[in-house]
């Protein structure tokens, strides 16, 4: 049984959670300052960034996703699929989950469609789910900055970065994009 201080503190977080996004959801203007700031940070962070960047078909970028949790958790984000430097849609990022989490953190998110069936397949869902709809390969970058060449020869890879917070998850599993109107 669960004692009403804990359920409180869950009702309070899945409220502030599940609203604050809807509470000031993002325009066009101000996810595009974003993404062009996160790409910064990614092809700072990662050495081959850029040159993988410049080899896709399509690139999902998430400049901020939120991350809460106290036994149940969720994460939401917004962001812009870009084809060849240019934003051409809006999606969101979202996840829940129920198991032994506690914390909050923020984090980038960058999704490579390497091949052109990949990015063809993401464009005409109604809602991509990583795992379910299409296997994300997560780049584990190494010293120097440098990701595993396996995980470069995938049709998806997925890069999490700038994290900060007292959460840490490097998945993309369960995590539901969605296509948004700004």
């Amino acid at each position: 049984m669960i004692s009403p201080l804990i359920r409180s503190t869950l009702l309070s977080l899945a409220v502030i959670l599940f609203t604050l996004p809807a509470a000031h959801a993002a325009s066009r203007v101000e996810i595009n300052a974003n993404v062009k700031s996160a790409l910064v940070s990614f092809y700072k962070e990662v050495k081959s960034g850029k040159e993988l960047a410049g080899k896709a078909s399509g690139m999902l970028v998430f400049p901020e996703v939120y991350k809460a949790g106290f036994g149940i958790g969720g994460e939401y984000g917004e962001g812009a699929l870009l084809i060849r430097g240019k934003t051409v849609a809006y999606y969101s990022t979202a996840a829940a989950s129920i198991g032994l989490q506690f914390g909050a953190q923020v984090k980038s998110q960058v999704i490579l469609f390497m091949t052109n069936k990949a990015l063809k397949q993401f464009r005409n869902s109604d809602g991509w789910e990583a795992g379910v709809d299409g296997s994300v390969a997560i780049a584990t970058v190494g010293v120097g900055g440098e990701i595993d060449t396996n995980t470069a020869k995938q049709p998806v890879i997925g890069f999490i970065f700038s994290n900060k917070g007292l959460m840490y998850n490097l998945t993309f599993e369960g995590t539901k994009m969605s296509k948004i109107d700004r």
